[in-house]
């Protein structure tokens, strides 16, 4: 017959056995909701892009990335000619915009002297003290070729210890209007030049006003 304690002890894991069920039964309703959650938000999210259909894999764009190595078989840049480099540089270095007039006296054969160049070497200039070796004709150039060809006339110039070259830049009488723009751009650019210590309208018989005798650093140095 069974005691007391028999019956305790059989209550106590029917009880446990209902908690157990019970905790189940929880779990189980948690994850029917979740799923039922999921569906909902599956079927709302196929609404927003039911308009939405999926190209064909011939339509598809798939960015390639670059292969290992692709940026180093690029041909490096290309290095400049010594002409090349100098026409860069003088973009770079004379203005347009540079002010000369404070640099000329003010006089019919204007002329201009590097700050330490005597007026003596000026009055050389004007009587043709140092033959015309080299001259540059900007007769028909654009401004931006002028200016270039200015430059590069110049530094070769240097480069061949020439002391006195002539610039022709014209009258300005096939300019609009007359006016005289190419003259006034060249001898901005020449107060620009290092190698330029001074120059002058040259005389009738070179050119007049429509050409400039210019004197260049080697002029200064002893001749060898």
């Amino acid at each position: 017959m069974a005691s007391m304690k028999d019956f305790a002890d059989l209550k106590a894991v029917s009880k446990q056995l209902k908690e157990q069920a019970d905790a189940r039964a929880q779990a189980e309703a948690e994850r029917v909701k979740q799923v039922k959650v999921q569906a909902v938000e599956s079927n709302l999210f196929k609404a927003s892009i039911g308009g939405v259909k999926r190209l064909p894999e011939s339509d598809r764009y798939v960015p390639s990335l670059p292969k290992a190595g692709a940026m180093a078989a690029q041909q490096p840049a290309r290095k400049l000619s010594p002409e090349e480099d100098d026409a860069a540089v003088l973009r770079e270095s004379l203005s347009d915009l540079f002010e000369v007039d404070h640099y000329l006296e003010n006089d019919p054969a204007l002329n201009y002297a590097r700050p330490g160049v005597g007026s003596d070497v000026v009055k050389k200039m004007r009587k043709g003290h140092w033959p015309i070796q080299d001259e540059l004709d900007l007769h028909g150039l654009r401004r931006d070729e002028a200016r270039d060809g200015i430059g590069a006339f110049l530094n070769q110039a240097t480069r061949r210890k020439l002391r006195c070259v002539r610039v022709i830049h014209g009258k300005g009488f096939g300019s609009k209007g007359q006016e005289p723009v190419l003259k006034s751009m060249v001898h901005s650019w020449l107060v620009q030049k290092d190698e330029v210590i001074a120059f002058c309208q040259a005389r009738r018989s070179e050119g007049g006003d429509g050409a400039l005798v210019v004197l260049l650093s080697s002029a200064l140095q002893p001749i060898r």
